[in-house]
């Protein structure tokens, strides 16, 4: 008996993670139709993208510096073992660009914006001014939904190109501060093996990630309950469920990317 509840147990976790997939699936395609159709509210749109994109800005700089700085000293440890610290600045780079930036990117915009998207929603849930809005004639998805979509979707490739950026010169400052090598030179280096694929696809990624991060957040603020506790619960899992879909994704589309454009491999 024991053996049998512990199986129904695991059966009924797997299903329900099954059925809220597939709720969020269902949410993401209403939204990609819905994105199609006017009014497309411009004015929320910019101000969601102002909000997540401008006001990022600082944490996905400062966190890039950071990154880089240990990265480069990292990579110095290990390349120093076989003569080739000539080669610092170019590992550092493509490490950064090809997956460390859109990743890191991506976990961060999980934990601010991700948060933030269903903490608000399932504020206005719990205070019933989504009901408000739809007494009103507002399509409350669409002004509340779809505008956060779009906007974190073109917000995303934008913070990971600062974050890019932003680690290639923290691996500049740690690689000067240990061999006094030019900025010059360390950035020839560093893009003497980046090529326009490796930028362009890595970034076109993000796009998914703030697809992703923006459709979980803002489905688990529609469907919230429980008043102000189902508030905290809301802004929680937002985050947790959008860095678990970012990291599984990445993994596909990593692959993806391999699969259609090898030479980005080698």
């Amino acid at each position: 008996m024991l053996q049998l509840s512990l199986v129904d147990r695991v059966g009924s976790r797997a299903l329900g993670v099954f059925e809220l997939a597939g709720a969020i699936a269902t949410f993401g395609a209403h939204a990609v139709v819905e994105a199609a159709r006017p009014p497309y509210e411009l004015r929320e749109l910019l101000r969601h993208a102002y909000q997540f994109g401008y006001r990022s800005a600082p944490l996905i700089i400062t966190a890039g510096v950071a990154v880089g700085v240990v990265l480069s000293m990292h990579t110095r440890a290990s390349l120093e073992r076989f003569g080739a610290e000539a080669m610092i600045p170019a590992a550092l780079a493509i490490a950064l660009i090809r997956e460390t930036g859109p990743l890191i990117t991506g976990l961060l915009v999980a934990g601010r914006v991700g948060a933030g998207i269903g903490a608000e929603i399932a504020a206005m849930k719990v205070t019933e001014q989504i009901d408000a809005l739809e007494a009103n004639a507002v399509d409350a998805f669409k002004y509340l939904a779809v505008t956060r979509i779009i906007a974190l979707m073109i917000a995303m490739p934008l913070l990971t190109i600062m974050m890019d950026f932003a680690g290639i010169l923290g691996g500049y400052i740690a690689e000067a501060a240990a061999s006094g090598m030019s900025w010059q030179l360390y950035f020839e280096r560093a893009f003497n093996y980046i090529t326009y694929s490796d930028l362009i696809l890595a970034t076109l990624k993000t796009v998914v990630f703030g697809f992703l991060i923006a459709v979980v957040s803002s489905y688990l603020g529609f469907t919230t309950s429980r008043g102000t506790e189902g508030v905290g619960e809301a802004s929680t899992r937002s985050v947790v469920m959008a860095s678990v879909f970012i990291i599984l994704s990445d993994v596909i589309l990593v692959k993806l990317i391999f699969f259609f454009y090898p030479v980005v491999s080698g």
